[in-house]
């Protein structure tokens, strides 16, 4: 993954309710969620939600998809993978030591 589109990653993330979002959206996994039950589920009026939502496609963390009348988003797994491998290709130097699995991890 290259460094700028690191940053844009890190950049969209690092605001709370755009990592809420992307976080629930990871959590549904490939069947998405739709704007509506984000909007409910975060809070948020759908307005304020669109906002952030075009935020994290621009990042390329999320993708939308029309099913009928519906929109659909969900997370970009390719790019978060991407994202988490640049971040932990390194560490340890590449040892691999301190990944942690996904067991036990810390929240």
């Amino acid at each position: 993954m290259e460094e700028i589109a690191v940053v844009e990653s890190l950049a969209a993330l690092a605001q709370p309710l755009r990592l809420k979002v992307f976080r629930a959206l990871v959590v549904a996994g490939p069947r998405g969620l739709t704007p509506g039950a984000m909007s409910e589920g975060a809070g948020v009026p759908p307005a304020t939600l669109s906002f952030h939502l075009k935020e994290l496609m621009s990042a390329g963390l999320v993708s939308q998809q029309r099913d009928g009348r519906f929109l659909i988003y969900r997370a970009d797994f390719a790019r978060m993978n991407g994202l988490l491998a640049y971040l932990t290709e390194n560490c340890c130097e590449g040892s691999g030591c301190c990944i942690p699995t996904l067991k036990g991890t810390a929240r």
